[in-house]
């Protein structure tokens, strides 16, 4: 699963197209994605001081936003793309700061240093590594950010344990996510294309926080939950594809859509 996922977010990172979309699916989104990135927490001042291409239209919060990001903090993105949040905490912090951006897909990581030539920052990075193995020091930075990417490990008990490892005393994560109000049919778990979706590799909500706690997080809570706006991607060719690859109707996915949420979720490190 996970070499799917690399393979498919590769493409996406090559082409703009979605990992599991056709050409008209790509249209689609270029034609929204700013307009959800909005919907789901990106002010416009926001998306207009992060280089071109860094939105790709693939989160579904904005973390940066809940971090409270303070001048001089060291922040570690998890998941990073095309580095839309690590543009977005390198402002914050400032240049005594500093921002590590990890994804596993090189595609990813070329693209996210492509746009960081485009930028002037000169205190953010893009590392290559798995969010399970994170090429990142223990105890050694002070915030810990994801936008919609820990759904799509198949270990989120590594990693929120490796979370919890590279963060030092007194630091704290703050992440979007997709989680589940109810679980989803075995033909929607077992599809490759739901899960490189986010959907199939969604787990229960309590289940989410029961595996940040035990990985040692203190204080932890949702923030703030909402649906996803599905009413933008409702006609996206992927949705159809997804539909058929599980064997269920556009409706039934419809439905399914309706069974996971977004949240916004913190937690420290005491």
């Amino acid at each position: 699963m996970r070499k799917t996922v690399r393979e498919r977010y590769g493409r996406f990172a090559k082409t703009g197209r979605s990992c599991c979309c056709s050409e008209k699916a790509s249209s689609f989104r270029s034609v929204v994605s700013e307009e959800v990135s909005k919907r789901i927490g990106y002010s416009e001042s926001e998306l207009a001081e992060v280089p071109k291409g860094a939105n790709l239209g693939l989160g579904c919060g904005n973390p940066v936003a809940l971090a409270s990001l303070k001048e001089g903090e060291t922040v570690l993105d998890l998941g990073s793309g095309g580095g839309l949040d690590c543009f977005l905490a390198a402002n914050k912090v400032g240049k005594r700061g500093k921002v590590i951006g990890i994804d596993m897909t090189p595609e990813m990581v070329d693209r996210a240093r492509e746009n960081l030539r485009k930028s002037k920052l000169t205190n953010v990075e893009f590392r290559l590594g798995e969010i399970e193995n994170l090429p990142v020091a223990d105890n050694s930075v002070d915030v810990v950010i994801s936008n919609c990417v820990i759904n799509l490990s198949p270990n989120k008990k590594r990693v929120f344990e490796e979370a919890f490892r590279v963060l030092r005393t007194g630091g704290r994560l703050m992440i979007s996510d997709l989680v589940l109000l109810r679980e989803l049919p075995k033909s929607v778990t077992k599809s490759v294309a739901a899960y490189v979706g986010c959907v199939a590799g969604a787990v229960a909500k309590d289940e989410y926080l029961k595996i940040m706690r035990d990985a040692g997080f203190q204080n932890v809570k949702i923030v703030e939950e909402a649906s996803f706006p599905f009413e933008y991607v409702a006609n996206d060719p992927a949705v159809e594809n997804i539909a058929s690859k599980s064997a269920i109707t556009l409706d039934e996915a419809k439905e399914i859509a309706r069974s996971v949420v977004g949240v916004k979720v913190i937690g420290s490190k005491l």
